[in-house]
């Protein structure tokens, strides 16, 4: 009698393992987690189509030809047949950390022109940008228009935001843009002083409700242009939304998005 017991005790056991242990190892195989599939990110972010990966450089990038010797050159295209362009942001007044998930997700290699009096407190979301692939370029301490201005100023403006953001993230930068796109000879010899390897401006802007621009040329994308996409709390589209506008058009023309810094 007390086998009998033990028996029934040991099949009462059984009967409280895992359900899914039950079903059986090949049952159980067959399990899924219920839901839609993931959403693929470029769907996410309003492409209809994920991005093209970018070419490789060629080892050594095509020469941007400097304004004198010794000064750096100045560039709003690149030289280059690769179908690529490039995406620049100015300032660093938005700080959308959904931004920054954007940039991850889509691997975009976006260059970062910050400003010291504009970025404030804020250089912790740039830290964030610059750890998912973002770069990290020179747009002044203050933002003053640099056409005019002596060279002490306009050394201390291009200088000190080197010192800045070497400081904050490891590194001087290489390329600085002027802000508003105005400079002259003594911002390319204090530039050259502050290492300076190149002065971005652009030859497409987005605007705040997220059409382009063009500054000379056709007015359409071309593979080499740098693109420039303000910030600000004024636009009537988000940093992300006018970038999408951007990537949607470089698709339609068959191009994708390339690292600067990997041209110049």
């Amino acid at each position: 009698m007390a086998a009998v017991l033990a028996a029934v005790l040991l099949a009462g056991c059984a009967q409280s393992v895992d359900p899914i242990e039950r079903l059986g190892k090949k049952a159980a195989q067959r399990v899924r987690p219920h839901g839609p599939a993931a959403e693929p990110p470029y769907r996410r972010w309003g492409l209809t189509a994920p991005l093209t990966p970018a070419p490789h450089p060629a080892a050594r990038p095509p020469a941007a030809h400097p304004a004198a010797p010794g000064l750096p050159p100045v560039v709003s295209r690149v030289p280059t047949r690769d179908p690529v362009v490039f995406l620049t942001y100015d300032d660093g007044a938005e700080k959308d950390p959904r931004f920054v998930d954007m940039v991850r997700e889509l691997r975009l290699p976006v260059s970062m022109f910050l400003t010291d009096s504009v970025v404030g407190p804020g250089y912790g979301h740039f830290a964030r940008l610059q750890a998912v692939g973002a770069s990290i370029q020179n747009h002044t301490l203050d933002h003053p228009a640099m056409r005019g201005l002596p060279f002490a100023g306009q050394r201390a403006e291009i200088c000190g935001q080197q010192d800045k953001l070497r400081s904050r993230f490891g590194h001087r930068p290489r390329l600085f843009r002027p802000p508003y796109g105005a400079y002259d000879r003594t911002t390319l010899r204090a530039a050259a002083r502050c290492g300076v390897a190149a002065l971005v401006l652009w030859r497409a802007a987005s605007e705040g409700d997220g059409s382009l621009t063009y500054r000379r040329g056709g007015h359409r994308l071309r593979p080499g242009d740098v693109v420039s996409l303000a910030s600000g709390e004024t636009a009537a589209l988000t940093l992300r939304e006018r970038t999408t506008r951007v990537l949607r058009e470089a698709q339609h023309r068959r191009l994708t998005v390339g690292r600067l810094e990997d041209y110049l």
